[in-house]
């Protein structure tokens, strides 16, 4: 039986490839079968920080209008640049990743939050550790520190990034702040509506 090579996909910042900072790159597998789909270069905090970065010296765009739009990781790491990028135009997280690390562990049981759980079953000795590095990529953390405008969006019946993790890093945002729920989604959460939603925030943002 022949087996499909692995794709490799790297990120893409100022027009060209880049490798991540931490240099980690995850295998991801077909679930039903084992064989392998890609070769994902994971991006961090840093790599947003360079995107944005790089997408202010494009001579091309307004330094003073740019904002970062994420969903689900790409939402936790929304949150990481508005923490870490003081003057952003506007912040777009739907529920977003990597908020509150200890609770989302404690009350789900799906990954990829439970990863960190099979490995605090596994080293029991090292679970403080483990949550103390955590808070480090907590998106809580980053929102206490952003100041940008920012439109949240929570989906009450999503059991990958909990309704409660999502809330927490909504309350610590220390930025004017909006946030949308939609009680009957998963995950998937508002998908069009709240795509339009976020271009009209958006056009009224960079119209000053």
């Amino acid at each position: 039986m022949a087996v499909a090579a692995a794709r490799n996909y790297g990120l893409f910042i100022d027009g060209e490839a880049a490798e991540p900072v931490s240099g980690e790159v995850r295998s991801l597998v077909e679930p039903a079968t084992g064989e392998p789909l890609a070769n994902a270069a994971m991006a961090g905090e840093a790599d947003v920080d360079r995107a944005v970065e790089a997408a202010r010296a494009n001579p091309l765009v307004d330094p003073k209008r740019v904002a970062v739009n994420g969903g689900s990781q790409g939402g936790g790491l929304a949150l990481a640049a508005a923490g870490l990028v003081p003057d952003l135009l506007l912040t777009l997280t739907d529920v977003p990743f990597m908020c509150h690390w200890r609770r989302a562990t404690e009350i789900i049981d799906t990954d990829p939050y439970h990863e960190v759980v099979r490995y605090c079953k596994i080293h029991r000795e090292l679970t403080d550790r483990v949550f103390r590095t955590l808070s480090y990529h907590d998106g809580v953390n980053f929102a206490a520190r952003a100041k940008s405008p920012a439109l949240f969006s929570v989906a009450l019946m999503d059991d990958i990034c909990p309704p409660s993790t999502v809330f927490a890093a909504y309350n610590h945002y220390a930025g004017p702040k909006e946030i949308e729920v939609y009680p009957f989604n998963g995950h998937e959460n508002g998908e069009s509506i709240q795509a339009e939603l976020k271009m009209r925030r958006l056009a009224v943002a960079a119209r000053g």
